[in-house]
């Protein structure tokens, strides 16, 4: 189970993977397909470059790019303590065979690393299998934020979860 830090080499997949997340999952996503989609592949890579939100992938026997996750960690001196798990998301196809786990984990290690003491995520209410991967990883939920996104016209909630890495 290939899982690495993404860099600006992988630019073209990781924006292929993660048009097709917003495409195919727009309520998991507080990011919307149409602006993402307008954006030029050279900001994908010039982020992945920047190492200021650093993204790992999971990568099949192929080498396809079929999940990833990101680390937006705050520079502010109060939050230096915290991080946040931003853009997690895995193909349908590979679904089920360890990849989230494995992102979660290289994610958490590499926070931890770095001195973050605790993540934060949230997740679109109802998506019962991203927060059970996230219940198993040791987050906590610790609040519903109601109406947090609207898709299509329609008001999606979302649960704060919590964890204590040191």
């Amino acid at each position: 189970m290939p899982i690495r830090r993404l860099t600006p080499d992988d630019a073209p997949a990781y924006r292929e993977l993660r048009l097709r997340a917003l495409r195919e999952h727009p309520e998991a996503f507080t990011s919307d397909w149409e602006e993402a989609s307008a954006r030029p592949l050279e900001e994908s890579r010039q982020r992945l470059a920047s190492g200021e939100v650093p993204f790992w992938g999971a990568f099949d026997d192929g080498g396809a790019l079929v999940g990833m996750v990101g680390l937006d960690c705050p520079s502010r001196a109060k939050q230096r303590h915290q991080g946040t798990v931003v853009a997690m998301y895995v193909s349908r196809e590979a679904a089920g065979r360890g990849w989230g786990r494995g992102l979660l984990r290289a994610l958490m290690a590499h926070a931890a690393s770095i001195g973050r003491m605790d993540l934060v995520l949230t997740v679109t209410e109802g998506n019962a299998s991203a927060i059970r991967l996230y219940q198993e990883a040791g987050f906590v939920a610790f609040g519903t934020e109601p109406r947090a996104i609207v898709v299509d016209g329609r008001p999606l909630a979302k649960v704060h979860m919590h964890l204590t890495l040191s």
